[in-house]
């Protein structure tokens, strides 16, 4: 990797860096939009006491579900754990904490790490457990719940649909979800895309996140399990 040049071709050069007790944000939603190698390598990395933030903790055995096989993530802020088993396990034995957000207030805490936004007034929660201990304020006859920004990721892990070498990325449909906005989050940002093109090729109107928040591209293969599948009998 030169100058102004991206990409990585192994997952040894993507991840490099990664140790215990790291702060790691992790794209998708469910199942959808995953970057599943790097999370793949971040199991076989070993690292351990880690703390994930990320809208859930995939399934039993895939997804983040790798790394709670192996105790590896130490305390999961998420706002769905609905589809893994082992994490309710971990969580009601104490092996693991537990931190839940309303979803749209981790989006908003994430988009305002990226942004340099130390905290915002949102009037989710109010009156909740999710307000214990927080700031609360009435503004216009309305009472709202101080919530500050995640710290800067040590590793913000993305999937993207198509990059350049310079690292301008593209989502595809709803695989954006999460990944968007944790790209702009992190010390070093790692994306893992189905296609990598030449600088230029990227029309400019259609780069979700520009290669300035990007730290290193990998291309990926991709299972791309589905979380849940019902089918129609013949």
């Amino acid at each position: 990797m030169a100058g102004l040049d991206k990409v990585v071709s192994t997952y040894d050069e993507a991840l490099a860096g990664i140790t215990d007790d790291m702060l790691l944000m992790v794209g998708g939603f469910g199942l959808c939009g995953i970057p599943e190698g790097l999370i793949q390598k971040v199991s076989d990395s070993g690292a351990k006491g880690l703390t994930c933030v990320s809208n859930n903790a995939g399934v039993d055995g895939f997804g983040l579900g790798k790394l709670l096989e192996k105790r590896q993530i130490k305390t999961m802020i998420g706002s769905y754990v609905g589809e893994n088993k082992l994490f309710e396990e971990l969580f009601l034995s104490g092996e693991m904490e537990v931190i839940l957000t309303p979803q749209g207030t981790l989006a908003e805490k994430i988009r305002a790490t990226g942004a340099g936004i130390p905290a915002f007034f949102t009037a989710t929660g109010y009156g909740t457990q999710v307000a214990d201990g927080k700031e609360t304020r009435e503004i216009n006859g309305k009472m709202y719940v101080l919530e500050e920004a995640y710290p800067k990721a040590d590793f913000a892990l993305v999937k993207a649909w198509k990059a350049d070498r310079h690292g301008n990325l593209v989502f595809r449909k709803t695989a954006r979800n999460f990944n968007s906005m944790i790209a702009t989050a992190g010390k070093i940002t790692v994306v893992e895309v189905e296609e990598i093109v030449e600088p230029g090729e990227l029309d400019p109107d259609h780069i979700h996140v520009p290669g300035i928040y990007v730290n290193r591209v990998i291309k990926g293969e991709f299972e791309k399990r589905i979380e849940q599948r019902t089918v129609k009998k013949a």
